[in-house]
């Protein structure tokens, strides 16, 4: 199937500074565009992958796991390792999840990570129903698009495929008693007013993981899809503060590399 304008994947060859960015469920790389877009112009060395089953048609996702999802942004994380100096990961929604556990997984190999609006478990009665459910029904309405400014939307599907929810409940699962083994600086951004994934997600990520150099911030004017809502630029500008933080040997003010 042909990929959705919009949905491809993207990539920059930039600096020595990397940054892997995870897409969330039913969504595509085009919620995390704009912003690798500005850490990019930064100079910054930029990997956006599209997850296997994502930016075609929901068909294309009851035939994925969260296996797949994890291989696709292993393989990108391990790509960036090989060519840059320090790597950074930062995911939207599922995408958080999926940065944790590489986070969790490769230690150290990861600078530091960021997540807007993580999300850690399938909420709700119909999680419960969800083994038995997925068989008598492929899909349910989606979750695409929940953004408070007007005339923006997301590119992702307009249903969500239950047998791939199904998986990702099992992920959440995995991920979160991984949780403890994240050790490195984090920034944590999400919306008060989120009608995808509940703060609570974002609490119990904060109380499980180990570690100390942890930023929260309240996106007050956006809904979900955050990266695409009204707080764009204030986690466009957040993150390349905190990438500059972490590695001032290496990216200068305005965040190309030394001497570059």
């Amino acid at each position: 199937m042909p990929v959705l304008p919009g949905a491809e994947p993207y990539r920059h060859e930039g600096g020595e500074v990397g940054v892997l960015l995870c897409h969330g469920f039913t969504g595509s790389p085009q919620s995390m565009r704009p912003w690798a877009e500005y850490l990019a112009e930064r100079g910054l060395s930029v990997s956006v992958p599209l997850l296997p089953g994502h930016g075609t048609r929901w068909q294309d996702m009851q035939l994925t796991t969260w296996q797949d999802w994890y291989a696709e942004v292993d393989r990108a994380l391990r790509e960036l390792l090989g060519r840059c100096r320090t790597v950074f990961v930062f995911g939207l929604s599922m995408g958080g999840a999926l940065t944790l556990r590489l986070a969790a997984r490769h230690g150290d190999a990861v600078r530091g990570i960021v997540l807007v609006n993580p999300a850690n478990k399938v909420h709700g009665l119909a999680a419960h129903a969800l083994p038995v459910v997925r068989h008598l029904v492929p899909s349910t309405k989606g979750i695409a698009s929940d953004i408070a400014k007007e005339g923006v939307a997301e590119v992702g599907y307009d249903r969500v495929p239950l047998h791939a929810a199904h998986t990702m409940r099992r992920f959440f699962r995995i991920v979160d008693a991984e949780l403890p083994q994240v050790t490195q600086p984090v920034v944590l951004l999400h919306s008060p007013q989120d009608h995808v994934v509940p703060p609570a997600d974002s609490a119990r990520i904060l109380s499980r993981i180990s570690s100390t150099d942890v930023t929260e911030i309240l996106l007050e004017q956006s809904y979900h899809v955050a990266t695409l809502d009204h707080d764009a630029e204030r986690i466009f500008d957040e993150s390349l503060a905190f990438v500059e933080r972490l590695t001032p040997e290496l990216v200068d003010g305005k965040g190309s590399r030394s001497g570059g």
